[in-house]
């Protein structure tokens, strides 16, 4: 038995995204100063499955496009972080560069699926 959000691949993918992002920030080259960005990054980048995971399981197709929105919102918020540990040189530009380019992956797919559910 599964539940309905297991058989979304953007939310796979949004899994997979968070736990990169998590490995991204137990390895960063900071000190330990900075808990709140990290533990935010890390927080925005799980809250991203986790709002496609509770729009599905609501009743109703505009509460599921609502959390979409959600989703997407949580992964700019993700990608502001990301870019400023870029920017901080606190992870290498490759994998800056790696996860910018999943998140326009994980955006296409959370847009996709929001005009899939505006259709039917």
């Amino acid at each position: 038995m599964k539940f309905g959000y297991e058989d979304l691949e953007v939310w796979k993918r949004a899994v997979d995204y968070a736990c990169r992002v998590i490995d991204t920030t137990q390895s960063l080259r900071t000190s330990g100063r900075h808990f709140r960005i990290i533990e935010q990054a890390e927080a925005a980048a799980v809250s991203i499955s986790m709002n496609l995971a509770e729009g599905k399981g609501r009743y109703s197709k505009k509460e599921f496009i609502q959390f979409c929105y959600i989703a997407r919102g949580s992964l700019y918020e993700t990608m502001t972080l990301v870019e400023i540990f870029s920017r901080k040189k606190w992870i290498p530009v490759e994998d800056f560069l790696s996860l910018k380019n999943e998140a326009y992956e994980i955006a296409a797919m959370i847009k996709g699926l929001i005009n899939s559910l505006k259709k039917s």
